[in-house]
């Protein structure tokens, strides 16, 4: 594919950054800036906006894998790896921000947080956030892959870690690909079975998220907890 240098008029969305700020842009006068060019007949900021078209939003483009991304006419490796190192910087900057002392006391973050880590996968995947007394982050860790009724999730090594890592309570978050948020039995009866182990060893289970591409379900708001 043919790339061409950017002429004067797709050199406006940087100058209108620099003059006014980035919130002045829009999604695709953003991305473009990323891009740096387009594609024969395409500059770009057209091409940031079929990219956004074609994945039904931000979030959907930022969360493709490098496969997906490296089909598409008009992107090659750099741009790829420019796209997917932003997501990444996104969601190590929401880390850093929570292990630099923001209490997850306030279930937006934690949302924030997990949507940002799991929103976008296409398998399920289930998280534990370990956190201290005052509630602050220590660490995340994968503990399954797999939808809760194929791979099983031990509580036995979730307490391990826990006890490993001076946890005083964790948050526990796993993603529906499917797009449906509410709970399964399988969730519940997980949630269930996980508080009652942690509270053996003075650990708090804080909470279960259920989380999509579009947003999370907080167990503890419904008071399932």
């Amino acid at each position: 594919m043919t790339l061409y240098s950017p002429s004067p008029k797709s050199e406006l969305p940087r100058e209108r950054l620099l003059a006014h700020g980035a919130h002045v842009l829009t999604s695709p006068e953003l991305l473009a800036i990323i891009l740096r060019t387009g594609m024969k007949g395409c500059d770009a900021v057209s091409l940031g906006r079929r990219l956004i078209e074609q994945f039904d939003g931000l979030r959907g483009l930022l969360s493709a894998d490098a496969h997906t991304l490296m089909g598409l006419p008009g992107l090659g490796m750099a741009k790829t790896c420019e796209l997917l190192a932003i997501n990444e910087l996104n969601r190590r900057a929401l880390e850093e921000n929570l292990k630099a002392g923001q209490a997850l006391d306030q279930p937006q973050r934690v949302k924030h947080y997990c949507t940002a880590k799991l929103g976008h996968l296409s398998v399920e995947h289930c998280i534990a956030l370990y956190l201290d007394s005052q509630l602050r982050l220590i660490t995340t860790e994968e503990i399954s892959r797999g939808t809760l009724s194929q791979t099983s999730v031990y509580p036995r090594e979730i307490i391990k870690s826990g006890l490993k890592h001076h946890a005083a309570a964790l948050i526990l978050a796993h993603n529906h690909p499917s797009g449906v948020a509410e709970p399964s039995e399988a969730d519940l009866a997980l949630t269930r079975h996980l508080k009652h182990a942690l509270a053996l060893v003075d650990i708090r289970l804080l909470d279960h998220l259920i989380i999509t591409g579009t947003g999370a379900v907080s167990l503890a708001e419904r008071g399932q907890i």
